[in-house]
C-alpha cells in the first residue's frame, strides 16, 4: 500500500494559531515537504518536531514531486507544508497531488489558516459566494484586463497583493468595476494586524498616501449597491473619454461612468448619444 500525503496548514503569523493535529502528523510522518527548509525549520524548531525536512518549491515542484511520489509508492508518510498557511493554496502542491492521486495514496487535508478566508469574514462584505483570484498581474494592462474578466461574476473579489503595487492595484480596481465596497486587511494575525474599510475611492486615497508594509489581502463587493456612487462634478462623456484614454475599451469604460454618475447604462449611452449631438 502506498503511504499517505498530508497536506498541513501552518500559522501566518501567530504560531499560536498551530494546531494540536498539525504538530501530532508533522512529528509523525517520515518527512516533510516544504517550500523553504530555513523558514520551516524555525516552526519545525519551537514544537520540537525532528522530522527530516526537504525543500518542495515552484522551481524544483515537478522533478521534487516525482520523487516524492516514489517515496509514497514505497509506503512512506509525507507532509506538505507551504511557508505559510495552506499549502496548494496560491503555493506549491497540485503537482504533489495530483502525483499522489495518480498512485493511490491517500490524499489527507490537516485543516488550519489561510489570509483569503480570514481577510473574508471580517472585511463586512457579503460571504456567500465568494471568488479568490490570487495575485493581480503586476502590469497595468495586463491586470486591467483580468479585471474586466472579472467584473460580472456574482461575488466578493479577494485578491493578495504586494506591498509596493496595492495604491495602483486599487486605482484600477475602482476604474475597472466602479466605486465598490472594499476592505484591505494587512498583516493577519501578526502584531501590526490591520484591517481598513470603506469605498474603493476612500480605500485609494487613504493607501496612495500611506507607507504600506506586510502581507496584504483586498476584498471587493460584488456590486457598488452597498455604497452609494459618489457625486461627481463633470460631463458624463469627459469622464467616459478619461476612461478610455486609460486603456478600459468603451463598452467597459461606459459601464463603469455610468456608476460613477449613479445611471443605467442604458441611461448613459442616451445621455452622452445627445452630448454628443449638442
Amino acid at each position: 500500500m502506498p503511504g499517505t500525503l498530508y497536506l498541513v496548514a501552518t500559522p501566518i503569523g501567530n504560531l499560536q494559531d498551530m494546531s494540536i493535529r498539525a504538530i501530532a502528523t508533522l512529528k509523525s510522518v517520515d518527512l516533510i515537504a516544504c517550500e523553504d527548509t530555513r523558514h520551516t525549520r524555525k516552526l519545525l524548531n519551537h514544537f520540537d518536531i525532528t522530522t527530516k525536512a526537504v525543500s518542495y518549491h515552484e522551481h524544483n515542484e515537478k522533478d521534487r514531486a516525482d520523487e516524492l511520489a516514489g517515496l509514497l509508492m514505497a509506503g512512506k508518510s509525507i507532509a506538505a507544508v507551504s511557508d505559510a498557511g495552506t499549502p496548494n493554496i496560491n503555493d506549491p502542491g497540485l503537482a504533489l497531488v495530483r502525483k499522489a492521486i495518480e498512485i493511490g495514496s491517500p490524499v489527507i487535508p490537516i485543516p488550519g489558516p489561510t489570509a483569503f478566508v480570514n481577510a473574508l469574514v471580517v472585511s463586512g462584505l457579503p460571504t456567500d459566494s465568494f471568488f479568490f483570484g490570487g495575485f493581480l498581474p503586476s502590469k497595468k494592462g495586463e491586470r486591467i484586463r483580468r479585471l474586466k474578466d472579472l467584473a460580472e461574476i456574482p461575488a466578493t473579489l479577494i485578491f493578495y497583493e504586494a506591498p509596493h503595487r496595492i495604491a495602483a492595484s486599487i486605482a484600477d480596481c475602482a476604474d475597472i468595476l466602479g466605486d465598490r465596497a472594499a476592505a484591505i486587511s494587512r498583516e493577519l494575525t501578526k502584531v501590526h494586524e490591520e484591517t481598513v474599510r470603506g469605498t474603493l475611492s476612500e480605500l485609494k486615497k487613504h493607501f496612495a498616501a500611506a507607507k504600506v508594509r506586510g502581507e496584504i489581502v483586498l476584498c471587493i463587493d460584488k456590486d457598488n449597491g452597498s455604497a452609494p456612487p459618489p457625486t461627481r462634478k463633470g460631463s458624463l462623456t469627459d469622464r467616459l473619454n478619461e476612461l478610455e484614454r486609460s486603456g478600459i475599451d468603451h463598452r467597459t469604460a461606459l459601464k463603469t461612468a455610468a456608476k460613477e454618475f449613479g445611471l443605467a447604462r442604458s441611461e448613459a449611452y442616451r445621455l452622452v448619444e445627445a452630448e454628443k449631438k449638442r
